[in-house]
């Protein structure tokens, strides 16, 4: 089943300033935008959207998405991970 993955900053906690500049509203297309990410977030992101991309579900679930955020204890940059299943 062949699927898009997108994801998008929602949130920064604390501050709302990213250490590495991570903006709020920036969406990233995976796996061609994946060298834009902060390394660490993309490094806490990767099993969830392995997981995604390969069909499985999470039972919290209540459609194609799920919240995640990155390891930044001070300043949390918390992404939405939305799959989207492409015809063809």
């Amino acid at each position: 089943m062949p699927v898009k993955i997108k994801i998008e900053v929602i949130d920064i906690l604390n501050s709302g300033k990213c250490s590495l500049g991570q903006e709020i509203g920036v969406v990233y297309s995976y796996p061609e935008e994946r060298g834009k990410m902060c390394p660490s977030s993309f490094h806490s992101l990767y099993p969830w959207i392995l997981v995604m991309q390969s069909g499985g579900r999470f039972s919290w679930m209540e459609d194609d998405s799920i919240t995640v955020g990155c390891p930044d204890y001070e300043h949390q940059v918390v992404y939405k991970i939305t799959r989207t299943i492409v015809d063809g």
